[in-house]
């Protein structure tokens, strides 16, 4: 598989399957590992990179889950590769700007992956659709389990996984859901609730992670502590923490609808026109917008467009999607163009489709 086919298909984590699919689009589980044998990134020579490079290769090719996965050294990619592997959330803005020794093994349905050399020397990471953070720790426990039949890892009896941020010292593991949450942010609860999840050690941040904003009423709620904790009760209470938000989230809704239904199906009927019609489409205005249609979906206010499909215009209307796209460079004025055509076409292909399975099932067509 070349990066060039990845960029083309749509990843597993994206088909809208999955338990609360409606408003957890998705949920990863993260671990940190380290070789025994070796200094950290930061103060590894280019010789040491390049061999821990090599055993992880080796120790994926005799893993049944990466036995056929494809590496992809960023420092081989353009620019605008580099960046469509931070749109679909497969490296980090921080590997994406690394140099040489340095990469990503990743199966073809992008639901496994391991980075090579960021700021650990591997990060085993995958992503589940919907409301699945158990799934997803099984599935990466799985892949650290056949990993370590071929790699030592730096372990303490004491502290656990070793790892370059001490953050991560303990279990290395960061568990998180991508949640959407509109009623909260509408109804102005948004900010007390995200403060009660601090307070019980979560933390709530943008659509990329640290250090990125929210866009779109899309939180990304993980876990800050990694040691005094097992696996099991740090999945378990994201899992409790999740549920609690999607109660709020479920009540806040209730009280759009008893107290400003038309305004609430306006602005949802509004921003399905607007993105079935516009021209023009920032980024950031697409995210809002789809925000809007998800809501009326998972309100039953509207049928179409299904979430799958929202889920992979998030993606693949991102800048360096539709630069690959594209097959060239274009400044904001023309990713804004190719982003509402790109949108119209698609929503109107999803329509459809829709039409079609309704068809089908009334046995009518």
């Amino acid at each position: 598989m070349t990066l060039e086919d990845l960029a083309h298909h749509i990843a597993a984590w994206l088909d809208g399957s999955g338990t609360h699919s409606d408003m957890v689009v998705s949920s990863r589980v993260r671990l940190a590992r380290n070789l025994e044998a070796f200094p950290f990134v930061h103060r590894a020579s280019e010789e040491q990179l390049s061999e821990i490079a090599a055993r992880a290769l080796t120790a994926g090719e005799h893993s049944d889950i990466l036995g056929k996965a494809s590496f992809f050294d960023t420092s081989h990619l353009s620019e605008i590769l580099r960046q469509v592997l931070v749109e679909r959330h497969l490296i980090s803005p921080a590997l994406a700007k690394a140099r040489r020794h340095r990469g990503i093994l990743v199966e073809h349905r992008e639901r496994c992956s391991v980075m090579i050399n960021e700021e650990d020397h591997l990060r085993i990471q995958t992503i589940q659709s919907g409301f699945e953070p158990q799934k997803a720790w099984a599935l990466v426990d799985r892949m650290d389990d056949d990993l370590s039949c071929s790699l030592d890892y730096a372990y303490s009896e004491q502290w656990g996984y070793l790892t370059a941020c001490p953050t991560n010292v303990g279990t290395g593991l960061r568990a998180s859901v991508l949640i959407h949450l509109p009623g909260l942010v509408l109804t102005q609860q948004k900010d007390a609730v995200l403060r009660g999840v601090s307070q019980v050690g979560l933390v709530a941040r943008g659509f990329y992670g640290e250090g990125s904003e929210v866009i779109g009423n899309l939180f990304q709620i993980s876990n800050q502590v990694t040691l005094g904790r097992n696996e099991q009760e740090t999945i378990g209470h994201l899992e409790k923490v999740t549920r609690e938000l999607i109660r709020y989230e479920e009540h806040a809704r209730e009280q759009l609808i008893r107290e400003a239904r038309f305004q609430i199906e306006d602005k949802i009927w509004r921003a399905l026109a607007i993105l079935e019609n516009a021209r023009l489409l920032t980024s950031r205005e697409f995210m809002n917008l789809a925000s809007a249609v998800r809501l009326g979906i998972s309100m039953n206010v509207i049928s179409q467009p299904d979430i799958r499909l929202l889920n992979e215009l998030m993606v693949t209307t991102q800048p360096s999607h539709l630069q690959q796209f594209a097959g060239q460079k274009l400044d904001p004025a023309e990713r804004d163009v190719l982003r509402a055509r790109l949108v119209r076409e698609r929503l109107h292909r999803g329509d459809e489709e829709g039409a079609e399975k309704g068809n089908e099932k009334t046995g009518r067509g």
